[in-house]
C-alpha cells in the first residue's frame, strides 16, 4: 500500500515525525544519531558548575595538600606505624628524622619566627633583592636591544651570533671563579653572575622575534614608503613583545639561580648565604624557608609577566 500523502511513522507527515523526533531527542539528552549529548552547564547542579569554574585551583590545591600530608607523615612516623603490621621492622625506614627533611609544620614555625618574631630574614631578603633587581635590569637593558639589533641588522647578527651560541652552550656558573677573581666578592659579583644567567634568554628571544616577523607586513609597509624606524616601531617592536615577555619569564628563573649560586660562594649575607649556613648546621627547616622564599618570589614575578603577556595576546599572529 503506497503512502500517497508522504506520511510516515503511523500516518504522521514526514516533516512532523522528524521534528517530533528531534524534540524528543533533545528532551532525552540524545543526539539524532543516538549518542548521548553532554549536558549544558545551565542544566548541571550548582556544585558541579562551581567545581568546573574553579577546577584548576581545586585540583592544584588538593595535590599540594596531599603532598604536605604525605611529607608530614614521613617526619611524624604516620606511615611507619601504619605499615608496621605489613613490613615489620622495615617500616621504620619510612620514619625520617627532621635533621634530614624537616616537615611542613616545622618549616611553617621557622618561617613565622624568622619573618615575624626575630625578623632576621628581612635583611637577607633585602640584600638578595638588591643584587637580583640590578642584575635583571642590566640584563634587560643590554640583552633586549642587542637581540633586536642583531635580528634587524644582518651583519650585526653575524657578529654576535657566535658569542650568543657559545654562551648559551656554556654553563655560566662555571665563570664564577673568574668573576670572583675579577671583581671580588660582594654586590658586583652577584650582579654579574645574575646578569650572565639572565641576559641570554632575553637576547636570544629578541633576536628570534625579529627574524620571525611576518615579511609580508614589512613588504606592505615598505611599499607605502615607511622608513626603517617606522617599520621597527610599528611592526617589529609590537610583534616582538610576546617573545620578549617569554624571554623575561626565562630570565627571571635563571636570575634566581644566580642569586643562590652567587651568594653561596661569594657572600656573607643574602638568602643564598643563609641557606648555605643553615645547611652546614643541619637546620633543614631554615633551608626550606630560604628556598621557599625564593620560589615564592619567582612565582610572583612570573605571574606578573604572564598577566602582562595575556594583555598583549592581540599582537600574536593567528595560527
Amino acid at each position: 500500500m503506497s503512502l500517497s500523502n508522504g506520511s510516515s511513522d503511523g500516518g504522521r507527515p514526514r516533516g512532523e515525525a522528524i521534528m517530533t523526533g528531534t524534540a524528543d531527542d533533545e528532551r532525552s539528552g540524545m543526539s539524532s544519531t543516538g549518542a548521548l549529548r553532554p549536558a549544558s552547564r545551565t542544566q548541571m547542579p550548582a556544585a558541579v558548575r562551581a567545581y568546573l569554574a574553579h577546577e584548576r585551583v581545586i585540583l592544584g590545591t588538593l595535590m599540594v595538600l596531599l603532598l604536605l600530608i604525605a611529607w608530614e607523615g614521613l617526619e611524624r612516623g604516620w606511615w611507619a606505624d601504619a605499615l608496621r603490621p605489613l613490613l615489620g621492622d622495615s617500616a621504620q625506614r619510612l620514619r625520617l628524622k627532621p635533621i634530614f627533611i624537616s616537615s611542613p609544620t616545622l618549616i611553617a614555625a621557622a618561617a613565622f619566627r624568622m619573618f615575624f618574631v626575630t625578623g632576621e630574614i628581612w635583611r637577607d631578603l633585602a640584600w638578595s633583592s638588591a643584587g637580583y633587581l640590578l642584575g635583571l635590569v642590566l640584563a634587560v637593558a643590554i640583552g633586549i636591544p642587542l637581540g633586536l639589533a642583531g635580528g634587524w641588522y644582518r651583519r650585526l647578527s653575524y657578529a654576535v651570533q657566535p658569542f650568543l651560541a657559545a654562551l648559551n652552550a656554556t654553563p655560566q656558573v662555571a665563570f664564577l671563579p673568574l668573576i670572583i677573581i675579577w671583581v671580588g666578592t660582594g654586590l658586583s659579583e652577584r650582579v654579574l653572575i645574575i646578569f650572565l644567567l639572565a641576559v641570554l634568554p632575553l637576547a636570544i628571544n629578541a633576536h628570534a622575534a625579529v627574524r620571525t616577523t611576518d615579511p609580508r607586513l614589512i613588504k606592505v609597509a615598505g611599499s607605502f614608503g615607511a622608513s626603517e624606524w617606522q617599520l621597527f616601531r610599528t611592526i617589529i617592536l609590537p610583534s616582538s613583545v610576546p617573545f620578549l615577555l617569554a624571554g623575561l619569564r626565562l630570565a627571571i628563573g635563571r636570575g634566581m639561580i644566580g642569586v643562590v649560586v652567587g651568594e653561596i660562594y661569594g657572600s656573607a649575607a643574602g638568602l643564598g648565604a643563609m641557606i648555605n649556613q643553615a645547611g652546614a648546621r643541619f637546620q633543614t627547616d631554615r633551608v626550606f624557608v630560604g628556598v621557599l622564599t625564593i620560589v615564592a618570589a619567582g612565582v610572583i614575578l612570573v605571574e606578573v609577566v604572564q598577566r602582562i603577556e595575556r594583555r598583549v595576546e592581540i599582537w600574536r599572529t593567528p595560527a
